[in-house]
């Protein structure tokens, strides 16, 4: 009975090991949080303001603690000249994950300026720079740790009164600086009608994320992604994307596309209906050196717009060899991005995301 707690030990070590090294939180929605994405998206929009908040419950059927991952933004377009725009904007997000209570908690400030290249009254072709400055906390309830030492050996019960292994009085909340930036090239043909590119990196500056005092950098994460709509009928368009996260010997990749539907528009009103499919592709650690690269999800997402309001829903069926615990089920997220156009307008300027 004894050896049975003191590998439950372990292996809640272990975790707390792989906590303080984990990786950066992440959306299916990818392009419905786009400050997250690249500092470079602030400003980069139809409208003058822009309002997003962003929610995700992942491994709900594995973990009596599922992970949540909640986040809002807001950005403002700028006019600057005939054609060019400065873009800024705040988010906030959070992150709370397994027994631990591993939380993270991050706010940013985000700045980025749009240089029109070349274009016409009806095209558009713009290089965006953008960076961002934030401040991250990042915390664990150490008081919900349990270890072998706190288990009695004969009958089994656990005390909680007992003593606990002496690294957990090391451990502190730990707050940090986080600075990132970024590039966006995007091409509008009509409304219709555009592609977008964009490479990202984040924690240009390495910060130390280490609880215990020592020093642990947290990993660069370079982001590349892409995207646009194609028209196939005048009711009907492809929105096809995709977006590649590597973050120390981390990698996720996302691919995939959305059929867009005009529902109809008026002076009055417009609307749309949009359903797509995506995969996403990770590598997977056998060991410390061995890893492989497969499928983890396959991701089906759904939204509505009306007018200024888009209200999107995406699920995430897992397909790794986690499927036999998980029963296929992943994560789900909801999104909800909000526009104020107001009365300045140049015409069509960017890609609708």
């Amino acid at each position: 009975m004894n050896f049975k707690y003191i590998g439950l030990s372990v292996i809640l070590f272990f975790s707390l090991s792989t906590l303080t090294k984990a990786q950066d939180i992440h959306y299916s929605q990818f392009y419905m949080a786009p400050l997250h994405l690249n500092p470079a998206m602030a400003g980069v929009m139809n409208c003058n303001y822009r309002v997003i908040a962003n929610y995700r419950n992942q491994w709900a059927t594995v973990l009596t603690n599922p992970f949540n991952t909640f986040s809002a933004s807001f950005d403002q377009k700028v006019p600057v000249g005939r054609s060019d725009y400065f873009g800024w904007g705040a988010s906030a997000w959070g992150d709370v994950a397994g027994e631990t209570k591993y939380k993270q908690v991050m706010g940013r400030l985000t700045g980025s300026y749009s240089k029109k290249l070349f274009g016409n009254r009806k095209t558009s072709h713009y290089l965006v720079a953008g960076a961002d400055v934030g401040l991250n906390q990042r915390s664990m309830d150490i008081n919900s740790l349990r270890f072998g030492s706190q288990y009695d050996p004969i009958t089994g019960i656990f005390n909680p009164g007992s003593p606990t292994d002496p690294v957990v009085s090391d451990i502190t909340p730990v707050t940090f600086f986080d600075v990132s930036a970024g590039l966006l090239w995007f091409s509008v043909f009509d409304q219709r009608t555009n592609f977008y590119a964009g490479v990202a990196m984040a924690h240009l500056n390495q910060p130390n994320i280490s609880f215990i005092g020592d020093d642990y950098k947290l990993y660069q994460r370079l982001t590349l992604h892409g995207g646009g709509e194609v028209p196939i009928s005048p009711t009907v368009s492809l929105v096809p994307g995709f977006v590649i996260f590597n973050q120390g010997p981390s990698f996720e990749g996302n691919i995939g596309n959305s059929f867009r539907f005009d529902m109809g528009s008026s002076r009055f009103f417009s609307q749309s209906f949009e359903v797509g499919a995506w995969m996403r592709m990770v590598k997977n650690y056998t060991n410390e050196s061995t890893s492989k690269f497969g499928a983890e999800s396959v991701i089906l997402s759904t939204r509505f717009n009306y007018n200024e309001f888009g209200l999107g829903f995406s699920y995430d069926w897992n397909v790794s060899k986690l499927r036999g615990a998980s029963r296929g089920n992943g994560a789900f997220e909801f999104s909800l991005n909000y526009l104020i156009c107001g009365a300045e307008n140049r015409g069509v300027y960017c890609p609708t995301f």
